[in-house]
């Protein structure tokens, strides 16, 4: 039999090979029998981890104003585009006994979960928890939040998920899912409120009326159940500025070389989603640049996947087997070289299932404390919603027309910088390749964009943290 330790260190650019002989990703092979499930085991997977999780998740956050939708609740469903609806729904529940149901007639048009004429209320230093589900998103084309007051005539938007064919979605089918809505994020205004220039609201006071709201594609009905409405200390409770996580994936020597020096000059640490088996190839970090960095720049070294071959096909194009793998794997060789970072980056943003049905999120939890996507219709919070599904902008770049987010969205008036210290948020930025001059593409960014990147972050005077370092702000 071949020991763990051994099959790590099988591993190489032609596949990943595996404990018993054989490898996938260039070759499938047959797999010995599965043991019975263990109750509650994530998609039959019982071998446990060598390195599982410390634990180190992040506090619940409690409510100072909680609407659960139990019996009396008074909240009214309705809407244009609503068929159907139960206000004391018994069949799906994630708190108490029941949660509102509401079918949409396939139109498009708006259909909501309401409540006008609430006692007037302040959300200065709080943050909105929506916890819903949706049935089956085939059909889910937006879901906005409302907040208002003159029976929303006047009010703030959040449109906090817009759904996408083809892109992992932080919305999926029938799951229940928790969102987190701060100032920082709210896009737009109506009546007498409005968003300033410096992307502040007018005012933060003086609620008395919210609409939870779902838009299908006008290709058929969405069926959603709402189970919560709260409110909650937001990140400025604990980051007043709010705070930048710096990120870069793929494990580029230009993060080493280039993005460094300049991060060095402001004091910056920087975290670096890793793929094991590129690290000492080619044009990727060494092991010493990477241990350089952690020992004496506080940078962290965390994980993206084991091998070149699943970074290129992406978690949900193997088997839940394969890549709880190559999960187990890639912590071991974090381990084992010194690198005790607990938290991931998902290839390409790519949580969705594997091929037999298993969610990787769930497989990410059995080895990480925290992963990250690419979703970015909301920014992430303290503590993060959902820890599995980390929000993070990406693309960002200083280039001339090769797509991605111009860098000017986040340094610019009303960007997201300004929105960060205005208003709190945590703003996870994922790069990945550095260049001496002007980028190429989307996934690069220019060492003199990179500069004014940082620049703009030190002028606000927005602390940055590691993501293992902002994640031991709330465990």
């Amino acid at each position: 039999m071949v020991s763990r330790r051994s099959a790590l260190l099988m591993g190489g650019a032609g596949g990943v090979a595996m404990a018993g002989g054989g490898a996938w990703l260039g070759q499938v092979v047959a797999q010995p029998a599965a043991a019975p499930a263990a109750e509650g085991a994530i998609g039959g997977l019982t071998t446990p981890p060598l390195y599982a999780p410390s634990g180190r998740r992040p506090k619940y956050r409690r409510a100072s104003w909680s609407q659960q939708f139990q019996s009396g609740h008074g909240w009214t469903p309705g809407g244009a585009g609503t068929t159907s609806a139960e206000a004391n729904d018994k069949s799906q529940f994630v708190r108490g006994t029941q949660s509102v149901r509401v079918t949409t007639n396939g139109t498009g048009k708006q259909s909501y979960v309401r409540k006008i004429g609430l006692p007037a209320m302040s959300l200065s230093g709080k943050m909105i928890r929506l916890v819903f589900r949706v049935d089956d998103v085939t059909n889910l084309a937006k879901m906005v939040f409302y907040l208002g007051s003159g029976s929303l005539a006047n009010h703030f938007a959040w449109t906090f998920h817009a759904h996408s064919k083809t892109a992992a979605n932080y919305v999926q089918s029938g799951e229940w899912v928790t969102v987190h809505l701060q100032w920082a994020d709210v896009n737009a205004a109506a009546g007498t409120y409005s968003i300033g220039a410096d992307g502040k609201p007018s005012t933060k006071t003086g609620f008395t009326d919210m609409s939870f709201a779902v838009y299908d594609n006008a290709g058929g009905p969405v069926t959603y159940r709402l189970q919560a409405v709260e409110l909650i200390p937001d990140t400025v409770s604990v980051f007043p500025k709010g705070v930048v996580s710096i990120t870069f994936d793929d494990s580029h020597k230009s993060i080493h070389d280039l993005a460094r020096p300049v991060m060095d000059r402001f004091g910056f640490p920087g975290t670096v989603y890793n793929i094991a088996d590129a690290i000492g190839t080619g044009s990727f970090l060494t092991l010493g640049q990477m241990r350089s960095m952690q020992d004496f720049s506080g940078w962290e070294m965390a994980g993206h996947s084991y091998a070149n071959a699943v970074h290129t096909a992406s978690y949900p194009k193997l088997t839940a087997e394969q890549a709880d793998d190559d999960f187990r794997k890639l912590r071991e060789w974090l381990v084992s070289n010194g690198f005790t970072s607990e938290h991931f980056a998902y290839p390409h943003g790519a949580f969705q299932k594997t091929t037999d049905g298993v969610p990787v999120d769930q497989i990410a939890s059995r080895h990480f404390t925290t992963a990250r996507s690419i979703i970015s219709e909301t920014i992430e919070s303290f503590a993060p919603a959902m820890p599995y599904r980390l929000k993070a902008l990406t693309g960002i770049n200083d280039g001339n027309g090769i797509g991605g987010t111009a860098l000017s969205k986040l340094t610019g008036a009303g960007g997201r910088l300004d929105r960060c210290v205005n208003s709190g948020d945590w703003l996870i930025l994922c790069l990945h390749k550095v260049t001496e001059g002007a980028p190429a593409t989307s996934t690069e960014i220019g060492k003199a964009g990179l500069e004014t990147l940082m620049k703009a972050i030190d002028d606000r005077d927005i602390p940055v943290l590691t993501v293992e370092e902002a994640m031991a702000s709330y465990t």
